[in-house]
């Protein structure tokens, strides 16, 4: 069921709101333009940095023993890794020698979801029309429903039991001879699913908090009920059935990662690794699941390179048509005295910023790569200005174009 709400705005508030949203804009276009050109001298030294390092790198087939030769260099390998530390969470009976264990926790809610319709009116006012929609979802958090707009689903939403999330790391990892930084520890993956194993007496502890719940159904408490707390393989259900959730329900699950074969590349120190620092700042070090060569996790050092710039780039030409758009609202609201005016000036300067902002967004990268990359940065300068020149033609020819208009008339 959903559950609107209307709200109506006079001319002077659209106004108010308008002028508020020039400094965010100008907030946006500067933000965005600072993003573009630091995000092209960031791909270009982690490029370069990637590079450096890959012409020094030294593949090493062994690590069973210390190789005083190596202290100080880059270098690439495949080894066990490998832990005795036990990692513990006593309270889910999870114990097991692994590099590390997480412990996830979700809670069956409800949530709020809102979609804002906007109609214009004359005179320059505004109401909006916002749709509130209620569904039921696992979710990492408890959610406050006390602040929901639809008082039907207010203070719906409860949780039996409360935990925390929780990650834990060996603190002693092998590689050979050596030992791994907790850097790279972090950086392991292939998490499998963990075996829980609570004793009976947490469960009977954690069974009689939820009874002692106020909200807690009363059926469940009957003689002859089924237990309200579920163990099966890596999880522990709070609630009445697993296969069937209701507000309220907790699920904590584990997974562990356990020794197996990585390969790094990084800079040897003493026994352990630190990163390796290029002549442009940039650190470079890697570890990969599994047996990889070093052209393989320098290639996807790369692969990776170009993808983060290629995101950034795009959230920099956002930020700044969405900068632009918001500086020059101003002239929409205020000819949103006739809607129709209003919309037909949005649409025009919604266009004209677009523009205006893929050519200043061209204009930065291409002055980025000028500084970083002349070669290239060149003849994107001059496609950037060609753009501008275009966008300035065409504007006088428009202009002209009307003005003839109008002596006709």
């Amino acid at each position: 069921m959903a559950y609107t709400e209307v709200t109506r705005t006079g001319y002077g508030d659209r106004l108010k709101r308008a002028l508020g949203g020039v400094v965010v804009g100008f907030v946006a276009f500067v933000g965005g333009t600072a993003l573009l050109f630091w995000n092209e001298g960031n791909f270009v030294k982690t490029k370069k940095a990637l590079e450096e390092a890959q012409g020094v790198v030294v593949p090493v087939e062994q690590v069973a023993t210390i190789d005083p030769a190596l202290e100080g260099k880059l270098i690439h390998a495949s080894a066990r890794a490998e832990t005795q530390d036990i990692l513990e969470d006593a309270e889910f009976g999870v114990k097991q020698t692994a590099i590390q264990l997480r412990r996830r926790v979700e809670y069956y809610q409800w949530v709020e979801e809102s979609r804002t319709e906007t109609r214009d009116r004359m005179g320059g006012g505004e109401e909006r029309v916002t749709t509130y929609t209620y569904k039921k979802e696992w979710q990492s958090q408890p959610v406050n429903s006390g602040e929901f707009h639809d008082p039907e689903y207010q203070n719906r939403n409860t949780v039996w039991m409360t935990f925390d999330e929780q990650t834990l790391y060996a603190q002693n990892v092998s590689f050979g001879a050596y030992v791994l930084p907790q850097f790279f520890v972090k950086a392991i993956g292939r998490a499998e699913n963990a075996n829980v194993n609570p004793v009976p007496e947490q469960i009977q502890a954690w069974t009689e908090t939820m009874v002692a719940h106020p909200r807690f159904p009363r059926a469940l408490m009957a003689t002859n009920a089924p237990p309200p707390i579920h163990v099966s393989g890596n999880t522990v259900y709070f609630g009445r059935s697993p296969g069937a959730p209701v507000i309220g329900d907790v699920r904590v699950s584990f997974t562990w990662v356990l020794p197996h074969e990585v390969s790094i590349i990084g800079k040897v120190f003493g026994k352990t690794f630190v990163e390796f620092v290029a002549k442009n700042g940039k650190s470079v070090s890697r570890l990969d699941d599994g047996v990889r060569s070093a052209e393989e996790m320098f290639a996807s050092a790369a692969k990776e390179n170009a993808t983060l710039t290629w995101i950034l780039r795009l959230v920099g030409v956002l930020c700044v048509c969405f900068g632009l758009k918001s500086i020059f609202g101003i002239l929409e609201a205020l000819a949103k005295v006739v809607p129709l005016l209003g919309d037909i000036v949005g649409a025009g300067v919604g266009l004209v910023c677009t523009l205006v902002g893929l050519a200043w967004s061209f204009l930065w990268i291409s002055i980025a790569w000028l500084a970083y990359r002349p070669l290239i940065g060149i003849p994107l300068l001059v496609a950037s200005v060609g753009c501008i020149v275009w966008l300035k033609k065409k504007a006088r020819k428009d202009g002209g174009v009307t003005a003839a208009g109008q002596a006709d008339a």
